[in-house]
């Protein structure tokens, strides 16, 4: 018996099919689709088992079922794989080539330091390669374009959103009013809840947080577990840049 050649470019085949199944699956995890991927892959191995008994009644069935499921899950399921697609296109790859990062460091800045000349606090996260969506699931969804304006509405002391966290994705507003995990670590009795819940979440994921603190109105920022202190806007900038190379 021959032995089947296995060749290098099998192996990148292998591999970006193996690429595209994970992506599919995290795209769908947590939502609604994915219990009819569960249903539908059911109805396979039930096609496979009618296959190898040669049950024609059973296969034929499955084989009508399988067509007609594949059909209803992209019906009933538009929105989901609509937000798929458009996460995709918010990859770090993607980015690379539609984001215009500095556009972003720019208004993260403006909104930090009209904040701070406020004398508003408020805390914005933003995601790196870390997913955020426990955190995003315990707010109220914006999905909005990122714009100084609308955060420094939304941290407003009459906003019913002011409250908790802003989750930022790429340059998307994706949530407010989130809640985020607070730090256990040993911190200066000057800095509040606001300070040790972007401490925690920097300790617990890649984020990046930015604080402002409603008492001394300074900009601080946690990143990689550390939390920065009373920055300038060039100081903010520049590490922000560094964060989000």
């Amino acid at each position: 018996m021959a032995f089947i050649k296995f060749r290098f470019i099998d192996a990148i085949d292998i591999a970006i099919v193996s690429i595209i199944i994970y992506y599919f699956l995290s795209f769908i995890r947590g939502t609604k689709a994915i219990q009819m991927l569960i249903g539908l892959a059911s109805l396979l191995i039930l096609w496979i088992f009618a296959e190898f008994f040669k049950f024609e009644t059973l296969s034929f069935i499955t084989k009508g079922l399988g067509a007609v499921w594949v059909i209803i899950f992209i019906i009933l399921f538009q929105p989901e794989l609509r937000n798929a697609l458009a996460r995709l296109g918010r990859t770090r790859f993607a980015r690379f080539f539609t984001e215009n990062k500095s556009g972003i460091i720019a208004e993260l800045a403006k909104a930090s330091l009209a904040l701070s000349e406020r004398g508003d606090g408020g805390i914005i996260a933003i995601e790196r390669d870390v997913g955020l969506k426990s955190y995003i699931d315990t707010g109220r969804p914006i999905e909005a374009r990122f714009s100084s304006e609308l955060v420094t509405t939304i941290f407003s002391p009459n906003s019913p959103l002011h409250d908790g966290a802003v989750i930022v994705k790429g340059d998307t507003i994706v949530a407010a009013s989130c809640i985020l995990p607070l730090s256990e670590r040993s911190i200066s009795y000057t800095l509040g809840t606001r300070h040790r819940a972007a401490l925690g979440l920097a300790e617990e994921t890649d984020a990046i947080c930015i604080v402002i603190s409603e008492e001394t109105s300074k900009v601080s920022l946690a990143i990689n577990g550390n939390l920065k202190i009373g920055l300038s806007e060039n100081e903010l900038k520049s590490k922000l840049s560094k964060g989000l190379e």
